[in-house]
């Protein structure tokens, strides 16, 4: 059964609300550590003036009210055909928010969905999807040399990934990006597209004959509706949320697909080694 954590922040704080859907321990410890990343990312939207959020773990919420209000939802999980996103009536509960106007993000894992289940809504809902067999999942360490003027961005510096992680790239877009616009843009080396990838392990000749093209690892999309929506590939290691430039642009992104004002900066947070081991799923060793 999902658990609802939500934390009062005054009476200001119903202004917007946002729904983090955390996925069932996944992976050895310190990967896919889906609950403790969205309680990190959830004390950090708590310090923003007009923004109240609400944490269910275990996967998608249990209780029908979980999704009233809501003015964005972000999922945080497993995907492929065990996404929460495409199990039972979900995508209809999620098409029905987006055309209330909610904003939908998917974050690393949770950005796959199958092609015939799920592919369609992801372009409409976020203008793209990690495809199996077309995407690649490779581990390496992405530069963001430059970003995209755009409210996601404000604050933002050019930063790289503390270390390889799985970022996923090559992602099944709209036809010429309608309505997307990247956020998150690196170009991988000629190694790291003729590497192993970590499931397939590949690799693709067709991400082979893309070399020196620079790949979005981060997008965000406005919806011909007035919605918004949002993949980000990051977010395997839990560890790498330590990261000051890599928390700003997700908690940016969660703030603009609730249409809350972007601060000029970015959402600036404070992320403590104690706040980084709190929450850690109870796996042992693997």
């Amino acid at each position: 059964m999902a658990a609802a954590i939500n934390f009062a922040f005054g009476a200001a704080a119903a202004d917007k609300k946002i729904v983090l859907i955390a996925g069932r321990p996944s992976h050895p410890p310190g990967m896919h550590e889906f609950r403790a990343g969205c309680l990190l990312l959830k004390k950090c939207l708590d310090q923003v003036p007009g923004v109240t959020s609400v944490v269910y773990s275990n996967g998608w919420p249990a209780d029908a009210a979980a999704f009233d209000g809501a003015d964005a939802v972000l999922i945080f999980s497993d995907g492929g055909g065990g996404n929460p996103a495409v199990q039972g009536e979900h995508a209809k509960v999620l098409g029905e928010l987006a055309k209330k106007g909610a904003g939908l993000g998917f974050a690393h894992y949770a950005v796959e969905v199958p092609k015939d289940k799920g592919g369609r809504e992801f372009l409409e809902w976020i203008g793209g999807y990690y495809e199996d067999r077309f995407s690649c999942n490779p581990m390496w360490a992405p530069e963001f040399k430059q970003f995209p003027p755009h409210p996601v961005t404000r604050g933002a510096q050019p930063f790289a990934s503390p270390g390889k992680d799985e970022w996923y790239f090559n992602i099944r877009f709209r036809p010429e990006m309608n309505g997307v616009t990247p956020i998150l843009v690196a170009k991988p080396s000629d190694e790291v597209r003729k590497g192993r990838y970590v499931y397939p392990p590949g690799p693709y000749e067709h991400v082979i004959a893309a070399s020196g093209r620079d790949e979005v690892l981060m997008w965000v999309c406005e919806r011909p509706d007035g919605g918004r929506g949002m993949g980000f590939t990051g977010g395997h290691t839990h560890a790498y949320w330590s990261n000051p430039n890599l928390r700003k642009v997700v908690l940016n992104s969660l703030l603009w697909l609730a249409k809350a004002e972007v601060p000029a900066h970015g959402v600036d947070s404070v992320v403590s080694e104690e706040d980084l081991k709190a929450n850690l799923d109870p796996k042992g060793r693997r």
